[in-house]
Formats: structure tokens, sequence, C-alpha cells
């Protein structure tokens, strides 16, 4: 599964998604339940739901049981997103292991799910930035500026994608090895949040 595939399911998820733009919307996942591909439109739905929260949160005038009640569905997609992210490095690590590693093969500093993460969040900005590119209620100013930043974005996106595939290349030819730390989060965790562990005890 190389980056232009990725991003091409990601891109999917995304269109679908700004159907309805409601953070309630159903998932229209087109793809087979156990399949890679359903596993990465599905976390690129969670990423764009969670923009979108992100968007409602800042609203300066936002009911304050209402912002509790979104920051508290963000962090449970921050733990969504996580858990997909895992899948996809069990993914990859089920595709490259059969491949030996050379005697001087490196780890990359992101696992190959996390790099994935970055695309799909890319692919948001990329969405999002366009949006303000042809919006027909703001400045010249403001149109240029956010032609400028997308410039940038489809450049990171490009370096993005290079850097992946070769990053997979290099598993296969042994001169990376493939190594994934779970990302071990606390605050959801009631035995190790002290927030949450010292209320039961109270």
């Amino acid at each position: 599964m190389r980056a232009l595939k990725c991003i091409d399911i990601f891109n999917l998820a995304i269109a679908d998604f700004h159907i309805t733009e409601h953070v309630d919307a159903l998932t229209k996942n087109p793809y087979t339940e156990s399949s890679i591909e359903h596993v990465l439109y599905s976390k690129c739905w969670i990423d764009t739901v969670q923009w979108h929260l992100e968007d409602i949160i800042r609203d300066p005038n936002i009911d304050a049981i209402e912002g509790m009640t979104i920051k508290r569905r963000i962090d449970s997609s921050n733990q969504d997103r996580t858990d997909m992210v895992e899948k996809l490095d069990d993914y990859y690590i089920s595709i490259f292991k059969d491949s030996i590693p050379d005697e001087t093969a490196t780890i990359n500093t992101e696992s190959p799910g996390w790099v994935i993460d970055r695309l799909s969040i890319l692919c948001l900005k990329i969405w999002h930035m366009k949006e303000q590119v042809e919006r027909k209620d703001t400045s010249e100013s403001h149109k240029k500026t956010c032609e400028a930043k997308l410039s940038i974005l489809l450049i990171q996106k490009e370096d993005l994608i290079n850097s992946f595939d070769l990053l997979l290349n290099e598993y296969q030819e042994g001169k990376k090895r493939i190594k994934v730390y779970r990302q071990m989060k606390m605050y959801n965790d009631e035995d190790l949040n002290p927030v949450l562990y010292k209320k039961d005890n109270s």
C-alpha cells in the first residue's frame, strides 16, 4: 500500500464526508471490512470528523456544556486515531516480516502508521486550504495568502509521498528495520490517569 493509493482513499473519505459536512454523518466506507483499505478510509473519516469538531469547539460563544461534551468527544477520537494507526503498523509489520535487515539497518523516527497519519492530515489541510482559495466572500489578499499556503502544502505532499515510498523500499531491501512502539496513552486509562483513579478511591 503505497502513498498515492492511501491518498486516493483519503480524498474519497474527505469528499464523502463533505457531502453532508455533518460531524454525526454515518460513514460511507465502501471497502470490505477486513481490508486495509477499510482501515485507511475509517482512519481518514475519523480525522475529518475531528477536524470539524476542532472548528466547532473554537466558537467563542459556544455553550460551556456543549464545549465540554465536544472536548470529550475529541479525546475519544484521538484514542480511535491511535488505535487505527496501530492497525496500520500491524499491517506493515506483517508485510515486511520476511525482510531481513542488514547489520547496518537503522530505525526510522516514525513508524509507517504514523507517516500515514501525517498523510491523512495533510490531505485534510489541502482540501480545506483549497476551500479558502475558492471562497467568493473574501478579499484578494486573503486568496493570495491561501494560494501561497496551498502551494507549500502541495510541495509537502510530494515530499511526504516520496519519503514514505522510499521508507517502504528500504524496509523491503533491509536498509531499515521496522520497529513499532505503541503509544501507551495514559489520559483515557482509569488505572493510569490520577484524576480518574484517585476519584475512584475517594
